[in-house]
């Protein structure tokens, strides 16, 4: 058994992913049909239906927007849905699914095939955590188009000190959907419950640079 959630990498003393991990799956395959289905709104350019558009129709047909195209293709969402539950049950001795049906069916019926399974995925499948991973990535994809993100939240500057003495000073920032915080310069791990003095520091720097530019100003006002 894994030491670890094949996911978050949280210690764990059983199972392959967290509850947290777990309870995030399952509500992404319950997610991936609704979001399947927003994405058809984004195929054209500018994300609006052509029903939808003042413009007289034309002969050629209108260009297709490829990031919402790719993910309601074949290889896009019903794909990952159907492999990944396809390789579930190859793994429990059971046959090949299933796959019957319009693509919004298909996506529909693997997302509940892996939901009706998860208990088993999380607490026995050693694929548990790439899978975890490849829906949470594929949610995140559709997302980014149907709802961009807003920009990650600043913390300020990295205060790891290296060996020489040197302060890191990489800016640390919380990715949107995670609240993983991992320095990109030195890799330094800063827990959820380490931010507020990270922020509450970064203001105090910014603070002290104001007072010290301001003692500048002044001092150079008095010379003159």
């Amino acid at each position: 058994m894994t030491a670890s959630c094949g996911l978050c990498e949280r210690q764990l003393e059983h199972d392959y992913l967290c509850s947290g991990c777990a309870l995030g799956t399952a509500q992404r395959l319950e997610r991936m049909p609704r979001i399947y289905t927003a994405l058809a709104a984004f195929l054209h350019p500018g994300g609006r239906r052509p029903e939808f558009s003042r413009t007289r129709p034309v002969e050629a047909p209108m260009p297709i927007a490829e990031p919402a195209f790719d993910l309601r293709g074949p290889g896009g969402i019903v794909g990952v849905l159907e492999d990944w539950r396809s390789a579930m049950q190859a793994d429990r001795g059971w046959g090949e699914p299933a796959i019957e049906g319009t693509v919004e069916r298909r996506v529909f019926l693997a997302a509940r095939g892996l939901s009706q399974n998860l208990e088993w995925i999380v607490a026995s499948w050693p694929m548990a955590g790439a899978f975890a991973e490849e829906i949470r990535d594929l949610e995140r994809s559709a997302v980014s188009i149907v709802n961009p993100p807003e920009p990650a939240l600043r913390l300020g500057t990295c205060p790891a000190v290296f060996e020489d003495g040197v302060v890191c000073g990489a800016v640390l920032r919380v990715p949107y959907g995670t609240a993983k915080v991992e320095c990109r310069w030195c890799g330094t791990f800063y827990p959820e419950e380490t931010w507020l003095d990270l922020a509450s520091e970064q203001r105090a720097l910014e603070a002290a640079a104001r007072n010290e530019i301001r003692d500048e100003i002044r001092d150079v006002k008095e010379a003159s």
